[in-house]
Protein backbone atom coordinates (compact mmCIF):
# COMPACT_ATOMS: atom_id res chain seq x y z
CA UNK A 1 0.00 0.00 0.00
CA UNK A 2 1.53 3.29 -0.53
CA UNK A 3 2.26 5.39 2.32
CA UNK A 4 1.05 8.13 0.67
CA UNK A 5 -2.32 7.23 1.19
CA UNK A 6 -3.84 5.44 4.57
CA UNK A 7 -5.38 2.65 4.31
CA UNK A 8 -8.71 1.85 5.16
CA UNK A 9 -9.53 -0.57 7.85
CA UNK A 10 -12.40 -1.87 9.80
CA UNK A 11 -12.68 -4.19 13.21
CA UNK A 12 -14.40 -7.49 12.86
CA UNK A 13 -14.73 -8.86 16.26
CA UNK A 14 -17.15 -9.19 19.74
CA UNK A 15 -17.33 -5.28 20.62
CA UNK A 16 -16.64 -6.14 24.49
CA UNK A 17 -12.65 -7.13 23.78
CA UNK A 18 -12.20 -3.15 21.75
CA UNK A 19 -11.36 -1.18 24.76
CA UNK A 20 -8.82 -3.74 26.04
CA UNK A 21 -7.45 -4.34 23.06
CA UNK A 22 -7.01 -1.02 21.88
CA UNK A 23 -6.87 1.62 24.67
CA UNK A 24 -7.19 5.34 23.97
CA UNK A 25 -3.52 5.89 23.10
CA UNK A 26 -3.30 2.88 21.02
CA UNK A 27 -6.32 3.64 19.40
CA UNK A 28 -5.05 7.56 18.49
CA UNK A 29 -1.79 5.74 17.19
CA UNK A 30 -4.05 3.12 15.28
CA UNK A 31 -6.17 6.16 13.85
CA UNK A 32 -2.82 7.57 12.62
CA UNK A 33 -2.28 5.05 10.63
CA UNK A 34 -5.54 4.04 9.16
CA UNK A 35 -8.44 5.66 8.16
CA UNK A 36 -11.39 3.50 10.55
CA UNK A 37 -14.15 4.21 12.46
CA UNK A 38 -13.61 3.20 16.01
CA UNK A 39 -17.44 3.15 16.68
CA UNK A 40 -18.09 -0.10 13.72
CA UNK A 41 -17.41 -3.13 15.11
CA UNK A 42 -18.83 -6.06 12.41
CA UNK A 43 -20.20 -9.03 14.02
CA UNK A 44 -22.27 -10.26 10.71
CA UNK A 45 -20.29 -9.51 7.37
CA UNK A 46 -23.76 -9.48 5.53
CA UNK A 47 -25.12 -6.31 7.79
CA UNK A 48 -26.49 -3.64 5.83
CA UNK A 49 -24.75 -0.81 8.04
CA UNK A 50 -21.85 -1.93 7.28
CA UNK A 51 -21.90 -2.86 4.01
CA UNK A 52 -20.42 0.59 2.74
CA UNK A 53 -17.33 0.46 5.36
CA UNK A 54 -16.50 -3.20 4.28
CA UNK A 55 -16.60 -2.32 0.34
CA UNK A 56 -14.25 0.11 0.91
CA UNK A 57 -12.04 -1.80 3.65
CA UNK A 58 -8.37 -2.70 2.35
CA UNK A 59 -7.45 -4.15 5.68
CA UNK A 60 -9.63 -5.89 8.49
CA UNK A 61 -8.81 -6.21 12.36
CA UNK A 62 -10.16 -9.20 13.62
CA UNK A 63 -10.43 -11.36 17.18
CA UNK A 64 -12.39 -13.14 19.30
CA UNK A 65 -15.82 -13.25 18.04
CA UNK A 66 -15.29 -12.59 14.61
CA UNK A 67 -17.06 -14.20 11.86
CA UNK A 68 -15.92 -16.59 9.73
CA UNK A 69 -14.10 -16.09 6.24
CA UNK A 70 -15.92 -17.81 3.92
CA UNK A 71 -16.62 -17.15 0.68
CA UNK A 72 -19.79 -15.31 1.15
CA UNK A 73 -18.05 -13.21 3.78
CA UNK A 74 -15.02 -12.19 1.23
CA UNK A 75 -18.04 -11.38 -1.31
CA UNK A 76 -18.52 -7.92 1.09
CA UNK A 77 -15.36 -7.21 1.26
CA UNK A 78 -13.54 -7.03 -2.56
CA UNK A 79 -10.59 -4.52 -1.31
CA UNK A 80 -9.55 -6.69 1.21
CA UNK A 81 -5.25 -7.24 1.23
CA UNK A 82 -5.10 -7.98 4.97
CA UNK A 83 -6.41 -9.59 7.97
CA UNK A 84 -4.56 -8.29 11.27
CA UNK A 85 -6.02 -10.79 14.40
CA UNK A 86 -5.76 -9.78 17.49
CA UNK A 87 -5.49 -12.31 19.26
CA UNK A 88 -4.08 -16.17 18.63
CA UNK A 89 -4.69 -18.98 16.48
CA UNK A 90 -6.43 -17.82 13.38
CA UNK A 91 -7.08 -21.31 12.02
CA UNK A 92 -11.45 -21.44 12.76
CA UNK A 93 -11.37 -17.85 11.18
CA UNK A 94 -9.48 -18.08 7.88
CA UNK A 95 -11.40 -20.08 5.23
CA UNK A 96 -9.64 -21.59 1.74
CA UNK A 97 -11.01 -18.83 -0.31
CA UNK A 98 -9.31 -15.92 1.41
CA UNK A 99 -5.85 -18.00 0.80
CA UNK A 100 -7.13 -18.28 -2.77
CA UNK A 101 -7.55 -14.47 -3.34
CA UNK A 102 -4.10 -14.04 -1.62
CA UNK A 103 -4.62 -12.18 1.31
CA UNK A 104 -1.96 -11.76 3.81
CA UNK A 105 -2.93 -12.52 7.45
CA UNK A 106 -1.12 -11.50 10.24
CA UNK A 107 -1.91 -13.01 14.46
CA UNK A 108 -0.50 -11.33 17.63
CA UNK A 109 -0.27 -15.42 18.63
CA UNK A 110 3.27 -14.53 19.89
CA UNK A 111 1.56 -11.92 22.23
CA UNK A 112 -0.69 -14.65 23.49
CA UNK A 113 2.52 -16.49 24.18
CA UNK A 114 3.48 -14.21 27.03
CA UNK A 115 0.92 -14.82 30.09
CA UNK A 116 0.37 -18.51 28.91
CA UNK A 117 4.18 -19.17 29.70
CA UNK A 118 3.99 -16.67 32.40
CA UNK A 119 0.88 -18.85 33.92
CA UNK A 120 2.68 -22.50 33.04
CA UNK A 121 6.70 -21.12 34.71
CA UNK A 122 4.14 -20.21 37.76
CA UNK A 123 2.17 -23.73 37.97
CA UNK A 124 5.91 -25.30 37.51
CA UNK A 125 7.49 -23.68 40.32
CA UNK A 126 4.37 -24.10 43.04
CA UNK A 127 4.15 -27.57 42.16
CA UNK A 128 7.41 -28.28 42.74
CA UNK A 129 6.95 -26.26 46.01
CA UNK A 130 4.33 -29.20 46.63
CA UNK A 131 2.01 -25.90 47.27
CA UNK A 132 -1.04 -27.22 45.58
CA UNK A 133 -0.82 -30.36 47.61
CA UNK A 134 0.12 -28.88 51.06
CA UNK A 135 -2.33 -25.96 50.63
CA UNK A 136 -4.88 -28.79 50.73
CA UNK A 137 -3.42 -30.82 53.69
CA UNK A 138 -2.94 -27.68 55.43
CA UNK A 139 -6.64 -26.52 55.38
CA UNK A 140 -7.53 -30.05 56.89
CA UNK A 141 -5.26 -30.64 59.14
CA UNK A 142 -4.23 -27.23 60.00
CA UNK A 143 -0.94 -28.47 61.23
CA UNK A 144 2.62 -28.44 60.15
CA UNK A 145 3.92 -30.63 57.09
CA UNK A 146 6.17 -33.84 58.63
CA UNK A 147 9.76 -33.83 57.93
CA UNK A 148 9.13 -36.77 55.85
CA UNK A 149 6.21 -34.64 53.89
CA UNK A 150 8.92 -31.78 53.41
CA UNK A 151 11.51 -34.35 51.82
CA UNK A 152 10.04 -34.64 48.34
CA UNK A 153 9.92 -30.52 48.11
CA UNK A 154 11.18 -28.52 46.22
CA UNK A 155 12.79 -26.92 42.49
CA UNK A 156 16.40 -28.09 42.90
CA UNK A 157 17.35 -30.31 39.81
CA UNK A 158 13.56 -30.94 39.17
CA UNK A 159 13.03 -32.21 35.79
CA UNK A 160 10.80 -30.39 33.17
CA UNK A 161 9.50 -32.05 30.81
CA UNK A 162 8.09 -29.88 27.64
CA UNK A 163 5.79 -31.14 25.18
CA UNK A 164 5.78 -28.95 22.17
CA UNK A 165 8.01 -26.32 20.52
CA UNK A 166 5.51 -24.35 19.98
CA UNK A 167 5.18 -20.33 20.78
CA UNK A 168 4.31 -20.90 23.93
CA UNK A 169 6.79 -23.76 24.59
CA UNK A 170 9.59 -21.81 23.27
CA UNK A 171 8.67 -19.09 25.80
CA UNK A 172 8.35 -21.25 28.76
CA UNK A 173 12.06 -22.36 27.77
CA UNK A 174 12.82 -18.73 28.02
CA UNK A 175 11.66 -18.45 31.11
CA UNK A 176 12.83 -21.66 32.77
CA UNK A 177 16.52 -20.70 31.96
CA UNK A 178 17.48 -18.71 35.29
CA UNK A 179 16.05 -21.90 37.23
CA UNK A 180 18.01 -24.74 38.38
CA UNK A 181 15.58 -27.09 36.54
CA UNK A 182 16.64 -29.76 34.20
CA UNK A 183 14.92 -29.08 30.98
CA UNK A 184 13.97 -31.96 28.31
CA UNK A 185 11.52 -31.13 25.09
CA UNK A 186 10.01 -33.46 22.63
CA UNK A 187 8.89 -31.73 19.54
CA UNK A 188 8.96 -33.88 16.22
CA UNK A 189 9.81 -30.42 14.40
CA UNK A 190 13.08 -30.18 16.53
CA UNK A 191 16.38 -31.41 16.22
CA UNK A 192 18.86 -31.93 18.82
CA UNK A 193 21.03 -28.55 17.82
CA UNK A 194 17.78 -26.45 18.21
CA UNK A 195 16.90 -28.07 21.11
CA UNK A 196 20.51 -27.03 22.88
CA UNK A 197 19.56 -23.90 21.81
CA UNK A 198 16.28 -23.62 22.96
CA UNK A 199 18.07 -24.56 26.32
CA UNK A 200 16.77 -28.43 26.37
CA UNK A 201 17.57 -31.97 25.71
CA UNK A 202 15.77 -33.10 23.50
CA UNK A 203 14.45 -37.09 23.97
CA UNK A 204 10.98 -39.30 22.52
CA UNK A 205 7.46 -38.78 23.96
CA UNK A 206 7.77 -41.75 25.81
CA UNK A 207 11.26 -40.73 27.53
CA UNK A 208 9.69 -37.33 28.71
CA UNK A 209 7.11 -38.68 30.31
CA UNK A 210 8.92 -41.60 32.19
CA UNK A 211 11.69 -39.20 33.15
CA UNK A 212 9.88 -35.65 34.13
CA UNK A 213 8.84 -34.40 37.33
CA UNK A 214 6.53 -32.18 35.49
CA UNK A 215 5.02 -32.75 32.18
CA UNK A 216 3.89 -29.42 30.37
CA UNK A 217 2.23 -29.73 27.41
CA UNK A 218 2.08 -27.11 24.80
CA UNK A 219 1.77 -29.00 20.92
CA UNK A 220 -1.56 -27.97 18.80
CA UNK A 221 -4.45 -29.70 18.81
CA UNK A 222 -4.65 -31.27 15.43
CA UNK A 223 -5.49 -34.90 13.87
CA UNK A 224 -1.96 -36.06 14.95
CA UNK A 225 -1.99 -35.14 18.51
CA UNK A 226 -5.51 -35.89 19.60
CA UNK A 227 -5.14 -37.72 22.77
CA UNK A 228 -1.87 -37.81 22.55
CA UNK A 229 -1.39 -37.76 26.36
CA UNK A 230 -3.87 -41.16 26.50
CA UNK A 231 -4.11 -44.25 29.38
CA UNK A 232 -1.05 -46.04 28.37
CA UNK A 233 0.91 -43.11 27.90
CA UNK A 234 -0.18 -41.19 30.98
CA UNK A 235 1.04 -44.82 32.90
CA UNK A 236 4.72 -43.82 31.94
CA UNK A 237 4.72 -40.81 34.11
CA UNK A 238 6.00 -42.15 37.63
CA UNK A 239 4.10 -41.87 40.51
CA UNK A 240 3.58 -38.35 42.34
CA UNK A 241 4.38 -36.48 38.67
CA UNK A 242 2.34 -33.59 37.63
CA UNK A 243 0.78 -32.90 34.40
CA UNK A 244 0.04 -28.95 33.71
CA UNK A 245 -2.45 -29.00 30.05
CA UNK A 246 -2.65 -24.96 28.70
CA UNK A 247 -3.06 -25.98 25.47
CA UNK A 248 -6.12 -27.80 24.36
CA UNK A 249 -8.14 -30.73 26.16
CA UNK A 250 -8.45 -32.78 23.54
CA UNK A 251 -4.65 -33.55 23.91
CA UNK A 252 -5.38 -35.34 26.69
CA UNK A 253 -7.81 -38.95 27.09
CA UNK A 254 -9.87 -37.03 30.16
CA UNK A 255 -10.98 -40.84 31.43
CA UNK A 256 -8.03 -41.80 31.34
CA UNK A 257 -6.49 -38.36 33.24
CA UNK A 258 -9.53 -38.87 35.79
CA UNK A 259 -8.93 -42.42 36.80
CA UNK A 260 -5.30 -41.32 37.63
CA UNK A 261 -6.14 -38.25 39.17
CA UNK A 262 -8.96 -40.54 40.99
CA UNK A 263 -6.45 -42.80 42.51
CA UNK A 264 -4.31 -40.38 43.62
CA UNK A 265 -1.00 -41.68 41.72
CA UNK A 266 -0.83 -38.79 39.56
CA UNK A 267 -1.29 -34.66 40.52
CA UNK A 268 -2.52 -32.42 37.71
CA UNK A 269 -2.84 -28.47 36.83
CA UNK A 270 -5.36 -27.89 34.06
CA UNK A 271 -6.53 -24.55 32.89
CA UNK A 272 -8.29 -26.57 29.55
CA UNK A 273 -10.38 -29.46 29.73
CA UNK A 274 -12.24 -32.08 27.41
CA UNK A 275 -14.84 -31.08 27.30
CA UNK A 276 -14.64 -27.62 28.73
CA UNK A 277 -15.59 -26.72 31.28
CA UNK A 278 -16.46 -30.22 32.66
CA UNK A 279 -19.69 -31.24 33.57
CA UNK A 280 -20.89 -30.35 37.27
CA UNK A 281 -19.93 -34.10 38.53
CA UNK A 282 -16.94 -34.32 37.55
CA UNK A 283 -14.51 -35.77 40.40
CA UNK A 284 -11.61 -33.34 39.32
CA UNK A 285 -13.47 -30.42 40.82
CA UNK A 286 -12.65 -31.68 44.12
CA UNK A 287 -9.83 -33.92 44.21
CA UNK A 288 -7.19 -32.63 46.22
CA UNK A 289 -4.61 -33.34 43.37
CA UNK A 290 -6.24 -31.42 40.79
CA UNK A 291 -5.70 -27.80 40.33
CA UNK A 292 -8.69 -26.59 37.84
CA UNK A 293 -8.51 -22.72 36.30
CA UNK A 294 -11.19 -21.38 33.86
CA UNK A 295 -9.04 -21.09 30.64
CA UNK A 296 -7.26 -18.03 32.46
CA UNK A 297 -3.26 -18.29 31.10
CA UNK A 298 -3.80 -16.82 27.56
CA UNK A 299 -3.96 -13.12 27.16
CA UNK A 300 -6.86 -11.34 29.90
CA UNK A 301 -7.71 -7.99 31.06
CA UNK A 302 -5.00 -5.49 30.77
CA UNK A 303 -2.85 -8.59 28.86
CA UNK A 304 -4.88 -7.98 25.63
CA UNK A 305 -3.06 -4.44 25.01
CA UNK A 306 0.05 -6.43 24.08
CA UNK A 307 -2.24 -8.48 21.25
CA UNK A 308 -3.25 -4.78 20.20
CA UNK A 309 -0.06 -2.83 20.05
CA UNK A 310 0.71 -6.00 17.59
CA UNK A 311 -1.71 -5.11 15.52
CA UNK A 312 -0.52 -1.52 15.19
CA UNK A 313 2.79 -2.17 14.39
CA UNK A 314 1.22 -4.42 11.87
CA UNK A 315 -0.40 -1.46 10.50
CA UNK A 316 2.15 0.71 10.36
CA UNK A 317 4.57 -1.51 8.55
CA UNK A 318 1.92 -1.79 6.03
CA UNK A 319 1.38 1.48 5.78
CA UNK A 320 4.94 1.82 4.87
CA UNK A 321 5.08 -1.28 2.19
CA UNK A 322 6.84 -3.28 4.95
CA UNK A 323 6.82 -6.65 5.12
CA UNK A 324 4.45 -8.14 8.31
CA UNK A 325 6.49 -9.42 11.39
CA UNK A 326 3.38 -11.95 12.35
CA UNK A 327 2.40 -13.35 9.03
CA UNK A 328 0.99 -16.52 9.07
CA UNK A 329 1.17 -18.92 6.41
CA UNK A 330 -1.25 -21.09 4.79
CA UNK A 331 1.10 -23.95 4.82
CA UNK A 332 2.02 -23.71 8.26
CA UNK A 333 -1.55 -24.39 9.91
CA UNK A 334 -1.27 -27.74 9.43
CA UNK A 335 1.23 -28.25 12.31
CA UNK A 336 -0.03 -25.18 14.67
CA UNK A 337 -2.01 -23.90 17.09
Amino acid sequence: MPSAQLPRAVFAMDPVHLPLLFPAPLLARLRRTAEIDPALVVRDFADPAAASALAGADVLITGWGCPHLDTEALTALPRLRSVLHAAGSVRSLIGEALWERGVTVSSAVTGNAVPVAEYTLAMILLAGKGAFVQRERYRRTHAQPTPAEMSVIGNLGRRIGVIGASRVGRKLLELLRPYDLEVILHDPYVDVSEAAALGARLVSLEDLLRHSDIVSLHAPDIPETHHMLDRSRLALIHDGGVLINTSRGALVDHVALTDELVSGRLHAVLDVTDPEPLPADSPLYRLPNAFLTPHIAGSLGNELERLGLIVVEELERLADDLPLAHEVHRADLARVA
